[in-house]
């Protein structure tokens, strides 16, 4: 799994998630390419390398073409239908986790909120501009350090004087963990905890990551304390060893809507879990239920933990030490009637038996409208009878 970790060296900003993005090899051009279809306005992005404690780091600016006074609403920050599809819902995930945050510190709801810093013009290029820069890196899953903090001082806002952190900004970030540093900065913008709060999994602790590209985003004002750095770490999560020592997570649920049910396990997945199920139960009072289950390893259960907690009704889990065992597979594309395909091998009793992906069999049979049995009929029967040849 291709992954981005985001090391909150000096917080976290917009921008600096940006240009952290485009220092570790994503390409200048083609991210103004694919902001150039926002309907926001004129503006121009400006890249300039500087230093920040003797490391070389990349400083992204949005200049606008004229000076806009425009407060947004959540409704109309549906500006993004030229952008690939997920970087769609990456981005408008950040707004609606900001717009959740300032509903909650100015007394209102999601819809009336007036997004005034979040909703101007560089915001938006900036929350776009990361979840693009995303896309554009091929990254499946994000994840973070524990989010610096600062404290001890004040930021001029549209709505006064603020205290730092941010309302909005520790709003965002409850349970999630952070940093509450004494260095008297505005570390971590509310921009920046969002982009983290929407999109990230969970904090790395013990994973075994293969580094790939590594990136420096400066943020605007040079500290005396720490480098004003967001530093962006792109590669791949090891394979674990076939025998390994993992936890289950367990909670019993009866008061939830059974539609987020799908959602909540897509998340857990992203956040690390090996597995994730539901198994109907019924509970004290006669009550009928929904026992949910999750195994992962033990470095990623801060994450796990994390997801139940704010995805999911539950007050309390079980948490048990178990183990596991699996038999030696490798992933592999093979040539078909069908067109190349995705598939797994796995060795069984000595012998290597080869079955083609669920999602791979979906996606050919949307693509060609064949029906899915007959897909996954015919890709079955063209590998066992060898048929289908590596590329």
């Amino acid at each position: 799994m291709r992954i981005a970790y985001l090391d909150t060296v000096g917080g976290i900003a917009g921008d600096m998630t940006m240009a952290a993005f485009v220092s570790a090899g994503v390409p200048f051009e083609e991210l103004q390419r694919g902001l150039a279809s926002l309907d926001v306005g004129g503006f121009e992005l400006q890249a300039r390398h500087v230093t920040r404690n003797a490391v070389d780091a990349l400083h992204i600016d949005v200049v606008a073409a004229e000076e806009r006074h425009v407060h947004r609403h959540m409704a109309d920050i549906a500006l993004f239908s030229a952008l690939p599809p997920r970087v769609k819902e990456r981005a408008l995930a950040v707004f609606g986790v900001i717009a959740g945050a300032e509903a909650k510190v100015h007394g209102t709801t999601p819809a009336k909120v007036h997004f005034h810093e979040v909703g101007a013009l560089d915001s938006i290029v900036d929350i776009t501009g990361s979840a693009l820069c995303m896309e554009i890196a091929g990254i499946d899953a994000l994840y973070s350090s524990p989010v610096k903090l600062g404290s001890g001082a004040t930021i001029p806002t549209r709505h006064g004087t603020m205290p730092v952190p941010a309302p909005a900004t520790i709003e965002i970030l409850k349970g999630y963990p952070t940093v509450l540093t004494t260095i008297p900065h505005e570390l971590t913008t509310p921009t920046g905890a969002a982009i983290i709060r929407a999109l990230s999994a969970g904090v790395l602790n013990e994973e075994r990551l293969m580094p790939e590209a590594i990136g420096y985003g400066a943020g605007t004002n040079e500290f005396p304390e720490i480098p004003n750095l967001l530093r962006v770490i792109i590669g791949t999560l090891e394979t674990p060893a076939e025998g390994e020592d993992v936890v289950i997570i367990e909670t019993n649920i009866d008061d939830m809507n059974p539609q987020a049910y799908p959602y909540v396990i897509e998340r857990l997945l992203q956040a690390g879990a090996h597995d994730a199920y539901l198994v109907p139960v019924v509970m004290k009072k006669g009550r009928p239920g929904i026992l949910l289950s999750t195994m992962a390893e033990r470095s990623r259960l801060d994450a796990i933990v994390a997801v139940l907690y704010r995805e999911t009704s539950t007050i309390g889990l079980r948490i048990q030490q178990s183990g596991r065992m699996k038999l030696p597979r490798r992933h592999l594309e093979v040539e078909t009637s069908l067109g190349r395909v995705k598939a797994k091998a796995v060795v069984r009793d000595g012998r290597e038996v080869v079955a083609p992906e669920y999602e791979e069999c979906r996606r050919i049979a949307a693509e060609k409208n064949l029906p899915l049995l007959e897909v996954m009929r015919r890709l079955d029967q063209e590998i066992r009878q060898g048929r289908a040849g590596a590329p």
